[in-house]
């Protein structure tokens, strides 16, 4: 996984804080060295530091590469033999390797971290195998404790996309549907009609009366495309509740979001209303939280129908949605209402409409 692709903040310093940990003993190596090579070994902790701040925020890897390789001379001599100065920086770059990079590159750069630290111990004090099993210890601790977080962050990003994707198929879908019955309505009577409207012009000068039958039959066909596509509309309008709240709960459930329905009969326009409104609150909980539930009730109450629709995981909105907007002016227009709240990550959506 890219480091711009990380999701959350937390997991950055978590990041952040695993680089400066395995800083700290080369600066205290350092930092005890008695001659100038003290300040060179700052110099190249600093360069580290700054080049893998610049790295998690996108910069590109040749920047950490380079700084890695800089910091040789200028920490590995520094500091006393026992400490093993740079080990702790060839375990970070092992550790990190996996991290960074993606394929194969992955483990050999990690394994060829390993190796790089002992030639440089075994260049600057002869340790050759302490540098090495320092280095190794360091770089299965750092992906211990960072590549488990950034993998289930990775599925969480691709679970967050599969929802996005389903709820725009399942509209796609829907589209497709009627404009196939549209197609189906209308394009064998356009022909008919435009065969019969050809016709009637051909003989109006030879046969007038059969001439007006045609026009007259076409007209009769066209007024019956019409109807029917009224009736096609009304019908794509006019859906059915019950079967939309079980294809809803149907659709969270294949999602993971557990989900309970409770619903009282509803007809005609309202079971209309309620239903699209079902259907933006569906879309919501799929592409706009991270619900592990969710809860839709319908009752009639005082004289109205209300649907309430609640889940968990919701995030923060920045501004209300264009789907709320229109939902709140559809209903508006039928004397209906829509209010939203949210309590911590719960998320409450309620539709009135007039019973």
């Amino acid at each position: 996984m890219a480091m711009t692709d990380l999701p959350h903040t937390a997991l950055r310093g978590a990041l952040h804080l695993l680089w400066v940990s395995s800083l700290v003993v080369p600066l205290v190596a350092v930092l005890r060295e008695p001659s100038a090579l003290r300040w060179l070994g700052v110099l190249g902790l600093l360069v580290l530091a700054v080049a893998f701040a610049t790295t998690l925020r996108g910069g590109p890897l040749w920047v950490l590469g380079a700084a890695i390789l800089l910091s040789m001379p200028l920490v590995a001599p520094a500091g006393p033999d026992e400490l093993f100065t740079w080990a702790w920086i060839g375990g970070a770059a092992a550790g990190f390797a996996p991290l960074l990079l993606t394929g194969p590159w992955r483990w050999l750069g990690a394994i060829g971290a390993v190796v790089v630290s002992g030639v440089v111990g075994q260049v600057v004090d002869h340790h050759y195998s302490a540098y090495q099993m320092i280095a190794a210890s360091v770089g299965l601790t750092i992906i211990a404790m960072a590549g488990l977080p950034m993998w289930f962050a990775g599925l969480l990003g691709q679970a967050r996309a599969g929802r996005e994707a389903q709820a725009e198929l399942a509209v796609s879908e829907e589209r497709l549907r009627f404009a196939r019955d549209v197609h189906d309505l209308l394009g064998h009577r356009l022909t008919v009609i435009a065969l019969k409207s050809e016709l009637a012009g051909r003989l109006a000068s030879s046969d007038p009366e059969r001439s007006a039958a045609e026009a007259f039959e076409a007209q009769r066909l066209a007024s019956s495309a019409l109807e029917e596509v009224r009736d096609a509309v009304h019908g794509y309008r006019a859906v059915n509740l019950p079967e939309q709240l079980e294809a809803v709960r149907n659709v969270l459930q294949d999602a993971g979001i557990r989900c309970s329905v409770s619903s009282v009969p509803v007809e005609g326009e309202r079971a209309t209303q309620l239903a699209l409104a079902l259907r933006e609150a569906c879309t919501n909980v799929l592409r706009h939280s991270h619900a592990t539930w969710c809860m839709i009730d319908v009752a009639v109450a005082d004289e109205e129908v209300r649907m309430t629709v609640t889940n968990d995981g919701a995030e923060k909105p920045s501004k209300e949605g264009n789907g709320l907007r229109g939902l709140r002016e559809r209903l508006a227009a039928v004397g209906g209402q829509v209010s939203v709240e949210k309590s911590g990550d719960v998320f409450t959506l309620q539709v009135v409409v007039p019973a």
